[in-house]
């Protein structure tokens, strides 16, 4: 296990090459990837997101496939489509960009959701469906997408359907002064993912894959992820909870976490990890204004949210979509 962990940990160092400060969304990614789930990046134009994509993409020694999501971009550009050969007399299957390991979907909200949709069976089931033919995609398969915030020019939701099954929906955010100066100073010297090394090849993804598989989980730390989910979907300030395939996604992320900070069993503090604690961020808006907050929030971060601000008993609402 020891020499697993260790190929991991590479693959942060080589990540955070590229990706300055940025420690958290760079391991919860990693994460993520390791349990065989998709990441979803949204954040605003220039903070990094396609970077970070980028960045892991090179880590690995994947086939990989990027598409820069557009309008006009259509679905069988995507799954790919049957075309007929003159000589034959027959069709073939020509591939599109999911026959791949890692798919690089770059401002995913930009095209119709007539394309979006396409991704709906690949991200679930690993397989392309094409004039009643079912094909299988390359294995391991994953999808890193980045999208710019519902409302910017030329974006549309994607449908829930679709975000179900991101693993990982995360916001890269801005960085503070140093990191954003050494920033401009590595970009001096060229493109700044130029640096990265190859370090994981797809037979050890899937090594590494398995590996995670097998951490324990006790059934006390079950009944505390049930018990998170269940407080998502109850609550009135929380218009969707997070639903069984989310609750799967959720068990398989703490596996990771847990391997990935060196053990073969799941502890509490690796299912915090995954829902985010912000108090002190909270402390700093208590106070202001006759003790009233408002925050915009992800369902994750609510649910560690909820217990700090109904004990201190503070007056808040939420603004703002899921």
């Amino acid at each position: 296990m020891a020499q697993y962990v260790e190929v991991a940990r590479k693959i942060i160092e080589e990540v955070k090459k590229a990706v300055i400060g940025k420690d958290e969304c760079v391991k919860k990614i990693l994460a993520a990837i390791l349990a065989g789930g998709h990441i979803l990046i949204e954040d605003i134009p220039g903070v990094g997101k396609t970077t970070m994509a980028v960045a892991f993409a090179k880590s690995m020694t994947l086939i990989q496939n990027r598409v820069q999501f557009t309008p006009d971009v259509l679905p069988a550009d995507i799954t790919g489509f049957s075309m007929y050969d003159k000589k034959s007399g027959e069709f073939y299957y020509e591939p599109g960009a999911v026959m791949c390991n890692l798919l690089l979907a770059d401002e995913i909200n930009r095209t119709s959701s007539k394309t979006q949709s396409a991704l709906l069976e690949v991200m679930e089931e690993g397989t392309v469906t094409i004039d009643k033919v079912t094909r299988e995609v390359p294995h391991p398969f994953i999808v890193i997408a980045t999208e710019n915030p519902i409302g910017s020019a030329g974006t549309q939701m994607l449908p829930e359907a679709q975000l179900d099954r991101f693993f990982i929906c995360i916001t890269i955010g801005y960085p503070d002064m140093a990191q954003e100066i050494e920033i401009v100073k590595g970009n001096q010297r060229g493109n700044i993912t130029d640096s990265i090394r190859p370090i994981l090849r797809a037979d050890q993804l899937v090594l590494l894959q398995k590996e995670v598989e097998n951490i324990y989980i006790h059934d006390v730390i079950y009944n505390y992820i049930g018990e998170l989910v269940t407080e998502t979907r109850k609550h009135p300030m929380i218009e969707l909870g997070i639903s069984p395939r989310g609750t799967v996604a959720l068990a398989k992320m703490t596996k990771a976490i847990a391997y990935l900070n060196g053990r073969n069993y799941c502890v509490p503090k690796d299912v915090q990890e995954i829902f985010e604690n912000k108090p002190e961020q909270l402390k700093r808006l208590i106070g202001l204004d006759d003790r009233k907050i408002s925050v915009t929030m992800h369902v994750e971060e609510f649910a560690k949210i909820k217990k700090y601000l109904n004990d201190i008993q503070i007056e808040y609402k939420v603004v703002g979509g899921m």
